[in-house]
This record gives C-alpha cells, sequence and structure tokens, in this order.
C-alpha cells in the first residue's frame, strides 16, 4: 500500500487510547496522516502519540476528551485545526457496552451506554461539522466524518440492548448526517466491526458471565466464533484499520451515508 496514501489528511480519533482507536492512529500515521489523538485517558493517547511520534511518519497529538462534555469536542477539534492547519476528518470511535439482562437494565446502564455513545457522537460529528463549514470547502476532496457503528447498528441481542440502541443511533447519524452535511461538501460514512479481541471485548466477557450468559471466562468469544461467525474466527485491530483507512482516503469520496460491515460474515444485509 502507498506509504503516503493518508498524506495530508488530518484526523481526530476518539476513543484513541487502546484499541481500534488506537489502532487505526499508528495506521493511518504509518500512512502519512496527521493525527489527533482525544480520549478521557490521558496516559494512554500520550503514549500511542509518543509510538507515533518516535516513527517519524505522520504526526501525533494528544488531548484529553471526555466525548459526552460538548466542549471538550469544541477544544480538540480547534487543537487539531491550530496544530495540523485544518481538521479535514473526524472519526468518531469512543465507545463503551456494559452488559445487562433486558430486564435487568437501570437508568445508570442506559445513560452510561447513551451518553458515550450516541450523544458523545452527535457532539463529535456537529463540532467537527461546523469547524469544517468555517475552514471553506476544501479544492479537490470533501470532508469526512466517519462514525463507529457495530454488527448491532443492523440488529440487536438480549443481553446488550441500550448498546444497540446507541449503535442503531449510529447508523441514523450516518444517513441523517449525510443528508445534512453533503450541501457543506461533508461525507458522512461508517464501519461495523463484529467481534473483536480488544479490551473492551476482554471486559464484555467477563461482564457476561456476571450476568449468567456464559459460565466462565473465554466461553463468549468461542461461542459466538462458532455458531454466529461464518468465518469461526474472531477478528482484530489490523482486520479493521484497513477499512478505516479507505473511508480516510480519497478512494472513498463518492460515497456518503453508508455502513460497511467488518464481522466476518455475522449480519449479512
Amino acid at each position: 500500500m502507498d506509504p503516503n496514501r493518508l498524506k495530508g489528511k488530518n484526523i481526530l480519533i476518539t476513543g484513541a487510547a487502546q484499541g481500534m482507536g488506537a489502532a487505526n492512529a499508528e495506521y493511518f500515521a504509518a500512512h502519512g496522516a496527521n493525527v489527533a489523538l482525544g480520549d478521557i485517558n490521558v496516559d494512554g493517547v500520550n503514549e500511542v502519540a509518543g509510538r507515533i511520534n518516535a516513527r517519524g511518519n505522520g504526526k501525533a497529538i494528544s488531548m484529553k476528551l471526555d466525548v459526552t462534555k460538548r466542549p471538550d469536542h469544541t477544544a480538540a477539534v480547534n487543537d487539531t485545526a491550530d496544530e495540523f492547519g485544518s481538521i479535514n476528518i473526524m472519526l468518531n470511535n469512543a465507545g463503551v457496552n456494559k452488559p445487562k439482562m433486558f430486564l435487568d437494565i437501570d437508568e445508570d446502564n442506559w445513560d452510561l451506554i447513551m451518553n458515550i455513545n450516541a450523544k458523545g457522537m452527535l457532539f463529535g460529528m456537529q463540532e467537527a461539522a461546523r469547524k469544517m463549514i468555517d475552514q471553506g470547502p476544501m479544492d479537490d476532496h470533501p470532508y469526512k466524518i466517519i462514525n463507529v457503528g457495530s454488527i448491532v447498528s443492523r440488529t440487536a441481542f438480549l443481553d446488550v440492548v441500550p448498546y444497540s440502541c446507541s449503535k442503531y443511533c449510529a447508523l441514523a447519524m450516518i444517513i441523517g448526517g449525510a443528508k445534512a452535511l453533503w450541501q457543506h461538501k461533508i461525507t458522512v460514512n461508517g464501519y461495523g466491526p463484529g467481534v473483536v479481541k480488544t479490551e473492551l471485548w476482554e471486559q464484555l466477557d467477563k461482564d457476561l458471565v456476571e450476568i449468567g450468559m456464559f459460565e466462565k471466562e473465554g466461553q463468549s468469544m468461542d461461542h459466538l466464533a462458532e455458531t454466529m461467525i461464518l468465518m469461526k474466527q474472531l477478528s482484530t485491530p489490523d482486520d479493521v484499520k484497513g477499512t478505516a483507512a479507505f473511508l480516510c482516503s480519497d478512494e472513498s469520496d463518492y460515497m456518503t451515508g453508508q455502513l460497511i460491515m467488518i464481522d466476518g460474515g455475522m449480519i449479512m444485509q
């Protein structure tokens, strides 16, 4: 792949301290992008940015970003533009999940997930779009907003209903945002991972044992691989970062309002 595929792309990534966010940031920078890494885990994003800058390809900066707070988004967008000269891509990656059986869902569980995954995504889209509009249209390419959905953007499971709702919101914001923002030459797309071996899924595996869905740790992922994933294997961030890079690249300029599934054949619709 062209090592300069993403040269000239200035990308703000939320939830970039670990997992897919960190993997994407390092991959984008390796292909020439400048990346701004936002997360509530400041030590984590500082470490990721340090690794990127030590390699000397794309440039990285890091910042504290609580996605539930609109002023944090505003500051992150402005800091990205100030550091790199502009912001032309926003990747709304931050997300959280906490499984509960349907009748056990309470207000705290609902609010935790919806505030980060849905409201946080809306704030990121809005503040990035406002900055892009203020910057004026680019000559050759559209600005891009990319939302991370999920397999549950297309379906729902009985033990993660609030998470499913939040990822349906991601899909709705991709479609609605695409319709609202193209007049400003901003595209909105996303991708939906399946079961990705990250810190989030390691915690989910423990949580599913706690609520009685499985007897011991590791069973949930093995069960999904065997019974629901056509390819019979779990994914890693390496399986996702290429599609994320495609959506950041000029190759996706004629796409908007789309959610690409990266799930090994779990949800085929």
